[in-house]
């Protein structure tokens, strides 16, 4: 029997547009929508993952509150900058309100930034001294100041936003109570 008659009907001479390098998982994802700051996010993810792998390296403690406060806080601040990136880099994006997605991230960005300065300040002060602590001290700090980094930078493309005067808002209104067969 000639191989040609076996392989005919289950294989392709050319292949379709979805298969190649950008199938799959790979084709739903995209770097496009992380432009400037944004690409910050990238960062604040690797730190938060090294800053929890070098704490889980750690074997002992004398006082161990600090390291299970900074172990919680790091893997947190990993999850949640991975369901940030998620969000900007899937179709997920096109799919939900941007200005939610904006809102969401400004507030979890701030609260994650300060908490983990907060629990890297803890685990500084607790800590025993060894290699792999400090490591994650250091991983934990950098992590937190790119936080705020990308918080101050998010407030400043914030405020430069255009608000409605007070008095537009009230002319709205206006036009809303009219009724709809009012002409003038």
């Amino acid at each position: 029997m000639e191989n040609g008659e076996v392989y005919r009907a289950t294989t392709e001479a050319h292949p379709g547009p979805g298969r190649g390098p950008r199938s799959g998982l790979a084709a739903y994802f995209t770097l496009s929508r992380l432009t400037g700051f944004r690409r910050l996010k990238l960062v604040e993810l690797v730190l938060s993952l090294l800053a929890f792998i070098c704490e889980e390296v750690v074997s002992q403690c004398t006082l161990c509150g600090g390291l299970y406060f900074f172990e919680f806080v790091s893997c947190s601040a990993f999850l949640l900058s991975l369901l940030i990136l998620v969000v900007y880099c899937t179709p997920v994006y096109d799919r939900v309100d941007p200005a939610k997605v904006k809102s969401s991230d400004f507030f979890i960005t701030l609260g994650t930034g300060l908490v983990f300065f907060v629990a890297s300040l803890i685990f500084t002060l607790t800590h025993d001294n060894t290699i792999a602590e400090i490591a994650a001290i250091v991983f934990g700090m950098l992590a937190s100041l790119t936080y705020v980094a990308e918080f101050s930078f998010m407030l400043r493309e914030k405020c430069k936003e255009p608000r409605p005067r007070k008095g537009e808002a009230t002319v709205r209104r206006e036009h809303l109570t009219e009724p709809l067969n009012a002409s003038a």
